[in-house]
């Protein structure tokens, strides 16, 4: 049978978080509602709409919204030709290839984002798909994200599906849609908070889930 190895993209596989926090604190800066770059960073992970929600309230002006995300995607524009792979990042993807599971990639982004973000980890031999968040009614740490991916992979039952991501929220819609959570804290989270949100185990980087391979989830 087909198995499904879902990997986020932001703080996953690429060292992109910090660039994300930046561009959203700016933006914020600019609008007059200053937030802490701490905060923004513990959002991410989140749909756009939840981010927002968390770091203005639920009842924020939704023109206000608006006005953030166009800010934020034009400042995070500018950090494209900054973006680099995660260590080992090209490598975990090929060699989760060569043992056979069909490689996803579950992303909020879209369009120019996505290719900068697709250039810089080098793999596109051996990603199958790509799942975005515009394509459910809800995003993480809702499990449609992974079910959507599953479904890309050629309907992988989710015991037969592993996500790899850097965030609580992966690691909460993982264990929700009955897929194994492996969490990664090179997008700056730390190991205890992903053992909390439900990972079935913990790695510094895509580099040392390669070494570990054989006796992660891909290798059992």
């Amino acid at each position: 049978m087909t198995r499904a190895a879902v990997f986020d993209v932001d703080g996953t596989l690429v060292d992109s978080n910090y660039l994300h926090t930046a561009a959203w604190t700016e933006a914020f800066r600019q609008t007059g509602h200053p937030v802490t770059g701490r905060d923004v960073h513990r959002a991410l992970g989140l749909p756009g709409h939840d981010l927002l929600a968390r770091l203005l309230g639920e009842e924020h002006d939704p023109d206000l919204a608006d006005t953030l995300r166009a800010a934020h995607k034009t400042l995070y524009a500018t950090h494209f030709e900054r973006l680099r792979p995660l260590p080992g990042a090209a490598e975990l993807l090929r060699a989760v290839a060569d043992r056979g599971w069909r490689v996803v990639l579950a992303t909020s982004a879209d369009g120019e984002e996505l290719a900068a973000l697709r250039r810089a980890i080098d793999a596109d031999d051996v990603i199958a798909d790509t799942a975005s968040a515009d394509d459910v009614n809800e995003g993480k740490p809702a499990p449609e994200p992974v079910h959507h991916a599953r479904s890309l992979a050629g309907d992988v039952p989710p015991e037969r599906t592993v996500f790899v991501g850097d965030s609580v929220w992966d690691m909460r819609a993982a264990a929700r849609a009955g897929a194994t959570p492996v969490g990664v804290t090179c997008g700056g989270l730390a190991a205890e908070e992903l053992w909390a949100a439900g990972a079935a185990e913990v790695h510094a980087d895509p580099a040392a889930l390669l070494d570990a391979l054989a006796v992660s989830p891909f290798g059992r």
